[in-house]
């Protein structure tokens, strides 16, 4: 009677000289993830709550700007100041009443500031065509600090 000989193959995509070390790509890969974690936590350390809700301010009103930039090319104008910022969520009933506007609105909600407080919205704007901010920490108009105003124009 004949032996036939098997050869197993590894499944496994490893290849026996990486079964006795990490590899190049692995070590790479965890290198970048350490210093990924080394940032995150270097950030946690040296910026307190208060500059986080700042940065997230700083997202919600470029977030908001978008929108509003959509509505802009899709109506040849920004909503008034008194359609304001609820003209991304629902279509406007007065004029001027948009010539276009998509179904499920241009922000599926409005967001309110990191502070609980909705963002101001001025259409004509003081530093630009239009104006979106938000009082910062204190909820009123100028401030230093976490009490700064932060706006689309920075």
């Amino acid at each position: 009677m004949k032996m036939r000989t098997v050869r197993l193959t590894d499944t496994t995509g490893l290849h026996s000289r990486d079964q006795h070390g990490f590899g190049f790509k692995r070590t790479i890969v965890l290198v970048a993830m350490l210093g990924l974690l080394a940032t995150l936590f270097t950030l946690k350390i040296t910026s307190g709550p208060e500059e986080v809700k700042r940065v997230a301010a700083k997202q919600d009103i470029a977030m908001i700007t978008k929108a509003l930039m959509l509505y802009h090319r899709d109506n040849g104008r920004y909503p008034t100041q008194e359609q304001g910022l609820r003209a991304l969520t629902e279509k406007p009933t007065s004029d001027p009443v948009p010539f276009y506007w998509r179904d499920g609105g241009y922000l599926q909600r409005l967001p309110t500031d990191p502070w609980g407080n909705p963002y101001r919205y001025l259409n004509p704007g003081v530093h630009g065509e239009i104006d979106i901010f938000s009082y910062g920490a204190d909820a009123r108009q100028g401030g230093e600090g976490d009490d700064a105003d932060i706006g689309s124009w920075e």
